[in-house]
């Protein structure tokens, strides 16, 4: 997909041919982003193995993972990683649906933004924990609610990241489609839709980051199994190691939908030249 208007009388420029990256260097650089928490966690290790903190309130990461692996043996890891999962999947799912039919329709037609986005934009400034005792109220606790809650938190910054990009298109390049006369689809296949493809992927990453937010509030909403109701039952019963295993495991399925949502739509965006698809160098 190029940030062109596909027509016979416009010469396409030749494409730039860069080298593949080694597989030295392909596994190189997500190993690179393990070097900070892993420092952090053998550099805390060895700071409780030595005495100089005793780890009763931050446990060291051996301890943790014992908890782990505790709650993987039982049983209990795979039911509250599923119930958070399935939770967090429906939310995105409807949050990212309604964000970009809404925030699309605002960016492309005037009087709909109009009539939309200060409405919007007042929802947005209000606080997640604000919504729980509205959704009990109106959806009662079970599973409605919690989803409600989740998809509400990743409406937002899609809506916002997809009316953005939309307004932000240059407008001399749809200008040029006008000039080449496309019909209206044709001018969102072959303009809009690329110009706003890196805008919308950088909000779906945010509305994810959102939403396993949100899916903490969701399940303090009388949730009887997740990760969430783990942080819960941590707390009350005073378990350290508990707490910090279900903060770990967050960081984890965090990073590896927001991973998986980046290889899914790296094929999209393979014709940008962007300086941050050179790896930064100059």
């Amino acid at each position: 997909m190029a940030m062109t208007v596909e027509l016979p009388a416009l010469e396409q420029p030749d494409a730039i041919v860069r080298p593949a990256p080694s597989a030295l260097r392909r596994y190189a650089r997500p190993a690179l982003g393990l070097l900070l928490p892993v420092g952090l966690a053998l550099a805390w290790e060895i700071i409780v193995r030595l005495g100089w903190s005793n780890g009763r309130l931050v446990p060291p990461p051996t301890k943790i993972f014992a908890t782990i692996m505790e709650l993987a043996k039982s049983g209990e890891l795979s039911r509250h990683v599923v119930a958070t999962l399935w939770r967090v999947a429906a939310g995105f799912g409807l949050g990212v649906v309604a964000g970009t039919l809404l925030g699309a329709v605002s960016g492309y037609w005037d009087l709909a933004r109009r009539l939309l986005d200060p409405t919007v934009q007042a929802l947005r400034a209000i606080p997640s924990l604000a919504w729980v005792p509205l959704f009990i109220l109106w959806l009662g606790i079970f599973e409605t609610a919690k989803v409600a809650l989740i998809a509400a938190g990743v409406f937002f910054p899609v809506y916002l990241g997809v009316m953005g990009a939309i307004l932000s298109v240059d407008r001399k390049i749809v200008e040029v489609g006008r000039a080449f006369r496309l019909s209206g689809p044709a001018m969102i296949r072959r303009i809009l839709l690329p110009a706003v493809l890196p805008a919308y992927v950088v909000a779906l990453r945010v509305g994810l980051g959102l939403g396993w937010m949100f899916v903490v509030a969701a399940e303090l909403m009388g949730a009887s199994e997740g990760l969430g109701y783990l942080l819960l039952d941590g707390q009350q019963l005073g378990k350290p190691a508990q707490i910090m295993a279900a903060i770990v495991i967050f960081a984890i399925l965090g990073k590896t939908t927001d991973w998986l949502i980046e290889i899914a739509t790296a094929p999209l965006l393979r014709w940008q030249d962007a300086f941050g698809r050179q790896g930064g160098a100059v």
